[in-house]
């Protein structure tokens, strides 16, 4: 079932792979945030996994704990220095073992961990994993290992990365790294760098490789997915110093699309995360031209406020945003979006707030991710604007942000009542065992009784005779 909002105090996710024959030592890796961090997590599964380690759902029995962390908000810091004191007190008993924070939190919090807290023993940045095996030498040496340097290059394009727990059906495929988008209440430009675009070569064979594992449907992954823009390297920035043949035969997300459907014309594609102001109306035209790409799209809107907007350093206004959802809907009439909204930001009037409630009104998202302001050390908005939201009007706020989505969902779900849609499915229904679940190209999960003969992986034809606020109930259409 889609998330109407995310619970940050949820718990991060351990994954195991199969184990490699003659690996002796035990990795428990937890993951938390972003799909970015999930799928940079089987980077690093994949690098340790030649490095001798078999990954472990049993912390107690690990020779090495690493936590991919988030620090896009307050909430999910504290949640993984929680678990870090557990971990602490853990290695009381068993001095040998490593503890490592990767990701976001690595970047940002890299002295605390490691001299002032003295919580972990290992800190690597999102473009330092290829610098694991040397840092956990160092480790067994008895000294602290950090690498939190930024990379203009690394997008970690030769590595096959195994796939952490899942369902074999659905992977994510990373296309681009870092982003350049300076919003003012955003860590991430700090925390992972410049953008960068990874080959599409690579791509396209990880792709490939994926459809032949049995895998049936993609999400292209990025901060920033519709600025992709391969040139032979290098950061996006730097685009107008190529060379008159690098900029000729330069690679779009237009035409990555395109290659990927082409290559691959049986593979479910999806992307994410987009920008509105790096989206372009040709995405659309090749959502409608390709079958497989899926008529769904994540398009965060952070305030439908125009002064928000501009607080934010956001590069598109309200109307600028809207007018992309209409003419969107004009070349894909069955397109949905979801979105990402922010309340409570610095400055925000009652008059700001009714903005965003309004905009929601007129796109009608299917659903959203949606949190009230929380300020992040090291962003603009935190060295120069002042956070004078209280927190009861923020919540206040927050929940009627929340509560209108729910109306808007059950809206969007019941639009899909009475209609066949074509549902991939991806596992068992968690309320029913003898129910699969799916989801529809608009990405509306779907429920429906087994009938024999169907498994993980069949897209099946499903007649959809109700609905809740965010999911769909149907019934196979019988051949």
């Amino acid at each position: 079932m889609q998330e109407k909002y995310i619970d940050e105090t949820k718990q991060g996710e351990a994954f195991a792979i199969a184990e490699k024959d003659g690996n002796s030592k035990k990795l428990f890796l937890e993951s938390y945030g972003c799909q970015m961090n999930f799928s940079d997590s089987e980077i690093v599964a994949s690098i340790l996994n030649e490095q001798g380690y078999n990954t472990t759902l049993k912390v107690e029995e690990a020779d090495l704990i690493l936590l991919n962390t988030c620090s896009i908000r307050e909430k999910a810091e504290q949640t993984v220095r929680m678990r870090l004191a557990q971990f602490k007190n853990l290695k009381k008993e068993r001095p040998s073992m490593t503890v490592g924070v990767l990701g976001c939190m690595a970047e940002r919090l890299k002295t605390k961990f490691l001299e002032e807290e003295q919580l972990v023993d290992l800190v690597v940045g999102p473009d330092a994993y290829r610098d694991l095996p040397n840092l956990l030498k160092e480790t067994e040496d008895g000294r602290d290992a950090i690498n939190v340097i930024l990379s203009k290059e690394e997008t970690y394009a030769d590595i096959n990365p195994v796939r952490l727990g899942g369902n074999g059906v659905t992977a994510f495929v990373t296309i681009t790294r870092g982003c350049d988008n300076m919003c003012t209440f955003c860590v991430v430009p700090f925390t992972r760098g410049r953008e960068r675009s990874r080959d599409p070569h690579s791509i396209l064979d990880e792709c490939k490789n994926l459809w032949e594992s049995g895998y049936k449907e993609i999400t292209l992954l990025g901060q920033n997915v519709d600025s992709y823009l391969w040139y032979g390297g290098g950061p996006k920035k730097d685009f107008a110093k190529a060379s008159e043949m690098q900029k000729a035969t330069a690679v779009s997300f237009v035409q990555l699309l395109d290659l990927v459907a082409k290559a691959i014309p049986e593979m479910r594609i999806r992307f994410s995360t987009s920008n509105p102001q790096d989206m372009s109306l040709d995405v659309f035209r090749m959502i409608a031209k390709h079958d497989n790409i899926c008529n769904y799209v994540h398009l965060p809107v952070q305030s439908g406020s125009n002064k928000m907007l501009e607080a934010m350093n956001r590069q598109h206004t309200r109307e600028e945003y809207l007018e992309l959802i209409r003419k969107a809907k004009e070349i894909v009439p069955d397109i949905s979006f979801s979105q990402d909204m922010i309340i409570g930001f610095c400055n925000e009037t009652e008059e700001d707030h009714q903005d965003t409630l309004s905009l929601m009104r007129e796109v009608e998202f299917d659903y959203g991710y949606m949190f009230s302001y929380s300020e992040r050390p090291g962003t603009p908005a935190h060295k120069k604007m002042e956070d004078n939201i209280p927190a009861d009007v923020k919540q206040r706020r927050l929940a009627e942000v929340i509560a209108l989505q729910g109306e808007l969902s059950r809206k969007r779900m019941e639009g899909y009542v009475g209609r066949v849609h074509e549902v991939l499915i991806e596992g068992i229904s968690r309320k029913n065992k003898n129910q699969w679940k799916g989801r529809n190209s608009q990405n509306a999960v779907c429920v429906f009784d087994m009938q024999e003969g169907q498994k993980m992986g069949d897209i099946v034809n499903v007649f959809v005779f109700n609905n809740t606020q965010g999911t769909l109930l149907g019934e196979t259409v019988k051949n």
